[in-house]
């Protein structure tokens, strides 16, 4: 073959081969601006209906969003996910966020993998007044904030009105206190023979439910001023709690249904109760499932004590430390996005849960999910009326589930005949055990 046409050849090919490769890397990685995105890693625990309505949130700020991808991965229950977490330990796999519940924030503060909420807040002097002071409050340890709030609730008294109606109750006053539930309940059970009150055996109804009166489940102000040594819940008020229980249970105004959140549910929507406990986060899809009108109040006090409010529960975002300085401030903007007003408002308005932005009440969006679901209101009232005092952000303690199991069996124990006192006692000592 002649050098020249040889030559000439040779030349061609390169040029094809390298305009191949160059398809094939644009193909394969992406241009160039691309290449330039940061990908952000968050495990979340939102399951079910919530799970999909956080999976919009996350795609539109990646949508809106030039250089960040959130990628989102469903870890399972607040538990799991915090198994998961402590199973991993000091490892570089750790995820860029991490959701997590109340429960796990003084073990998530103390960890080496946690980077403070406080110094990105610090670092671009955020604007913290715009947000619930109960929401922070909760995540608040020696004046640092270590996550930021998401989802915020607190426990709501749900009543059947039209029961209410046909058993001489007025539906739009509802009971107050211990003894008007207790009063409600038998006229409940005597017109109709249904039960008049229940509630999951949920540690976290007990919280509430010592808080509203504004008492410590722990020594050292819940644990915020100094590390716990003691427990209160076997005090005045909390025996309180479990006598009024142990009254109903043994008139049969009351029943027992399980220990899962959704074992009253489906008796309540079935009318064979007319009173029960639930998560504010419920609200909505309770109110769309009832054959008949339901009303919520915030939660009783025993006579002549003053409601105090309520904790909060949901969940809080984390900002870890083992990924690069720029995931970090990559997490940080989609942390704030997540508390914008309208994000806010949308994911309250298909969840129930309240926001934790203050500007969010004033959306569209949420006003008219208001007008449609005035029940859902109840829990930002009780929420606004709440003072911020230890009292009123729970137990502070790496054992808090613990604690909730450890009620929970006392309270199993009262149901099946052993004397209130006796069961909260040995409650609080094995709590004790745990704190020392």
């Amino acid at each position: 073959m002649n050098r020249n046409i040889f030559g000439s050849f040779l030349f061609v090919s390169l040029i094809v081969v390298f305009g191949l490769m160059a398809c094939s890397n644009k193909t394969d990685g992406g241009s160039e601006e691309d290449n330039d995105i940061i990908s952000v890693t968050f495990w979340h625990s939102m399951s079910g209906e919530n799970g999909t309505n956080f999976e919009e949130i996350v795609e539109e700020f990646n949508n809106q969003s030039d250089n960040i991808h959130i990628e989102s991965v469903y870890q399972g229950s607040y538990t799991d996910l915090i198994t998961k977490i402590r199973a991993m330990g000091n490892t570089d796999e750790a995820p860029a966020i991490i959701q997590a519940s109340g429960t796990n924030r003084k073990y998530l503060a103390e960890s080496d993998f946690v980077e403070p909420m406080q110094k990105f807040i610090d670092e671009e002097d955020f604007d913290t007044s715009q947000l619930e002071e109960n929401a922070l409050n909760r995540y608040v340890i020696e004046d640092t904030l270590y996550s930021m709030p998401f989802s915020t609730s607190n426990a709501v008294m749900y009543y059947n009105k039209d029961m209410f109606r046909e058993v001489g109750l007025d539906p739009d006053n509802p009971p107050q206190t211990f003894s008007e539930i207790e009063d409600a309940a038998q006229k409940i059970k005597d017109a109709t023979g249904n039960y008049g009150f229940t509630m999951a055996t949920i540690g976290w109804y007990f919280e509430q439910l010592l808080a509203n009166q504004g008492e410590l489940y722990l020594d050292n102000d819940n644990g915020f001023s100094g590390e716990p040594t003691k427990s209160l819940v076997n005090e005045e008020a909390g025996q309180g709690i479990f006598q009024w229980l142990d009254n109903m249970n043994k008139a049969e105004t009351f029943k027992n249904y399980g220990s899962d959140w959704e074992d009253p549910r489906a008796p309540f929507l079935a009318g064979q109760v007319g009173i029960y406990f639930d998560s504010s986060a419920n609200i909505r899809e309770v109110v769309k499932q009832a054959p008949f009108e339901i009303a919520t109040a915030p939660l009783p006090v025993p006579d002549g004590v003053e409601p105090h409010g309520a904790t909060v529960g949901g969940n809080s975002n984390y900002i870890t430390n083992k990924v690069s300085e720029e995931e970090q401030k990559a997490a940080w903007e989609f942390i704030k996005y997540t508390v914008s007003p309208g994000v806010q408002a949308k994911w309250a308005s298909v969840t129930g849960y309240f926001p934790v932005t203050k500007a969010a009440n004033e959306e569209d969006v949420l006003k008219e999910t208001y007008d449609e679901f005035p029940q859902m209101l109840t829990a930002v009232e009780v929420n606004n009326k709440t003072p911020a005092e230890p009292a009123m952000s729970g137990p502070l303690s790496d054992d808090g589930e613990q604690f909730r199991s450890i009620i929970e069996a006392a309270q199993e124990k009262v149901y099946e005949g052993e004397d209130p006192k006796k069961a909260l006692d040995e409650a609080a000592e094995k709590i004790n055990d745990l704190l020392k």
